[in-house]
């Protein structure tokens, strides 16, 4: 071996025991990247709350603002009164329909948060361009389509404090625990129990869920 060789070995050798050391200065880092910064976390930290609000930004909309930007941003696919185009689903509609075989799951009968509807507006809607909404706007929209179904008056304004305390018709209607019985048995390895002598204890039939369907979405059918 030649000595530059040897020279470029060793060299590259100390080049990898010092970056190694560097890396394992901070630990549970992999010696590359930064922090993130306080601005690149607000970027991405805008999940509301839906029972309460926390997380709801500064600004406020009214319904008749929201009819002019529902026009331009959203009737194209949910019809010019959330009735829906197309396959795109309804916003509006559904009451009293829950326990049917086919329920319509639109905001006024199904949703029971209201900030949750800003949520969602907020992050995925409109379909081509999410997340390009102002505040303001999608304010505007959560106020008019909570109109739309009745729930607000027309002069409503939607805002970090008032849209907490709309109540949604079907918010105590929620279950919010598992009705499902519970399958984590430990398994038998010995001296288990006949098989013919288990008996079923609990079910979730009965409890008000949405019916079972089969088939693909668009024949599905009630069983």
């Amino acid at each position: 071996m030649s000595s530059s060789v040897r020279r470029f070995l060793l060299l590259g050798a100390a080049a990898m025991i010092a970056a190694t050391a560097a890396g394992a200065a901070e630990t549970g880092t992999f010696g590359y990247g930064k922090p993130a910064s306080p601005a690149e976390i607000a970027g991405w930290n805008i999940d509301v709350r839906g029972e309460d609000g926390a997380g709801l930004p500064p600004g406020s909309g009214s319904v008749n603002k929201g009819a002019d930007v529902f026009s331009e941003q959203c009737a194209a696919c949910h019809g010019t009164f959330g009735e829906g185009e197309g396959r795109f689903p309804k916003l509006v509609g559904g009451k009293g329909t829950l326990k049917d075989d086919r329920p319509e799951l639109t905001v006024g009968s199904y949703w029971p948060f209201a900030p949750t509807l800003w949520d969602y507006i907020n992050r995925a809607m409109p379909m081509p361009a999410p997340h390009t909404l102002s505040a303001d706007d999608v304010y505007a929209l959560t106020a008019y389509i909570l109109n739309l179904n009745d729930i607000v008056p027309g002069e409503f304004v939607a805002d970090r404090d008032s849209l907490p305390k709309v109540k949604m018709p079907n918010r105590d209607s929620f279950i919010w625990t598992d009705p499902r019985p519970d399958t984590m048995a430990k398994p038998c390895m010995s001296a288990c129990a006949n098989p013919a002598d288990v008996k079923i204890s609990s079910t979730a039939e009965g409890r008000d869920l949405t019916p079972s369907t089969t088939g693909p979405l668009d024949t599905m059918q009630p069983k």
